[in-house]
Formats: structure tokens, C-alpha cells, sequence
């Protein structure tokens, strides 16, 4: 909102004509078409709440402030490519090398010279005090980066230069200086209850585990989980809530 809303789903889709029979039905809305299949979402209205701020935001920015707006997302975005094609491959860019208002970054050539995935850049970022891009989406293993009209010029240098570093970590491990399985990605984020243990067992120190560039050293936002696997989670839920005996009067 206005840079999606993440789901689900609430735009508008056109058809023509000879696909109107087969448009999905809904058991408790008249809606779809007589060939129609059940509803494809539980809301046949989608998100009803997010209409308003979209509606607000396009009538308090007007005509010329949406052109202004979408001018800087194109600007922000293709900087950020300026920046960051001499240290990652960019995908779907035109003959001139320029973006739209977001763009992807490859990551997949890492996973066989360092065994580095999306996954691990997009943890790693958590260290710098960035929530990881969209991951993997549209392209299997990558990052699709997009930084809207409102981000100033001084946190589109800091995510290039955190980039950039992750870029640096990367090298490392491609030379051999930490290994595939251990290293500052592959165990990111770092959490404090981490760093002050009292050993110590990592292939590189916890300074670069912390604070790998100097401005973390002044402000630094802590990440409180270190790794998990997110699939597992996904598929084997586990209720965090007390037993149902603590309920029992």
C-alpha cells in the first residue's frame, strides 16, 4: 500500500467475453459465471480494509504527486542498480541497463562457489538492521529489491553498502577464508545472548559477526532470533501456548 499490500489480493481482473462462464463462484456471493468453479479466495471482496488508504493516499497525493511519486520510485530503484551491477547480477534490465521501480538480483551463481543462497544474504541482512527484500519471488533464488519513493538518499547508500559488504563476506568464502557449512552468513543473524557467551568457536570474530561496518557501532537495531529453518516451521506447526490442563478449573 500503494507498493502491494502483501497479500491478498484485492485488484481488479479483466476478461473478455467467452471467459465470463467459467469466472470462479462463491457459496455465499452471487458472483462467477455459470461454468465457474468454487471461490479461489475466502473473501470474494478481497481486502475490503486496504481500499480506503489506497483511495486516501491517491487523493491527497493528486495527479501530480503520483507522477512525482512514481518518478523517485524509478529513480531510487535504478541507483540502487548503478550501485550494486558491478557486485551482483541484475536480471531483466533493458538495453540501457535501467529498471523499473523494483529489480532483481541473481543470487544463484553464489550457491556453487560458496554454498550461499538467497536465504543466507536475506538473514545476513538482519545483522545490518534490514528486513530482507522479496525472496525468490519471481525468480527461484534471488532478491527482488524495491525502494519506493520515500527512502532518502542516506538509506539508499547504507543498504548499498551493507550489500556490497554482504558481497565482500561472500568473496571470503569463495577464497577459502571461511568455511561452506561455518561462516558469517551461513550462522546470520547473531543474536546478543550469541556474541557474550563465553566460547567462541566461529571461523571468524564476533566484531564481523556484529559489526561489520563502523555506523552499526552507533546504531545498531538487535536482532532477537538467531537462524531457524523456515520450511520445517512451516509444515510442523507447534502450539507455543500452555497445555489445555493449565485451562482446566
Amino acid at each position: 500500500i500503494p507498493h502491494g499490500g502483501g497479500g491478498p489480493g484485492v485488484g481488479p481482473i479483466g476478461v473478455k467475453s467467452h471467459l465470463m462462464p467459467f469466472l470462479p463462484k462463491h457459496p455465499i456471493v452471487e458472483t462467477g459465471g455459470g461454468k465457474g468453479i468454487g471461490p479461489v479466495a475466502a473473501a470474494p471482496y478481497g481486502s475490503a480494509n486496504i481500499l480506503p488508504i489506497s483511495w486516501a493516499y491517491i487523493k491527497m497525493m493528486g495527479g501530480e504527486g503520483l507522477k512525482s511519486a512514481t518518478q523517485l520510485a524509478l529513480l531510487n530503484a535504478n541507483y540502487l542498480v548503478r550501485r550494486l551491477a558491478s557486485h551482483y547480477k541484475i536480471l531483466y534490465t533493458n538495453k540501457n541497463g535501467m529498471c523499473a521501480h523494483e529489480f532483481i538480483v541473481d543470487i544463484g551463481p553464489f550457491g556453487g562457489s560458496a554454498n550461499i543462497q538467497a536465504i543466507d544474504i536475506a538473514k545476513r541482512l538482519q545483522d545490518y538492521g534490514f528486513h530482507s527484500p522479496t525472496m525468490s519471488w519471481p525468480v527461484v533464488n534471488s532478491l527482488m529489491i524495491e525502494p519506493t519513493e520515500s527512502e532518502s538518499k542516506a538509506e539508499l547508500d547504507r543498504f548499498c553498502d551493507t550489500m556490497i559488504s554482504i558481497r565482500k563476506e561472500i568473496s571470503s568464502i569463495e577464497q577459502g577464508s571461511q568455511p561452506k557449512e561455518d561462516n558469517v552468513l551461513k550462522n546470520s543473524p547473531h543474536t546478543i545472548q550469541v556474541l557474550v557467551k563465553d566460547t567462541w568457536d566461529k571461523s571468524y570474530t564476533r566484531e564481523e559477526a556484529a559489526f561489520p561496518l563502523k555506523y552499526l557501532r552507533e546504531r545498531k537495531f538487535w536482532p532477537t532470533v538467531g537462524r531457524v529453518d523456515d520450511a520445517f516451521g512451516d509444515k510442523n506447526l507447534m502450539c507455543s501456548c500452555p497445555p489445555i490442563e493449565d485451562y482446566i478449573e
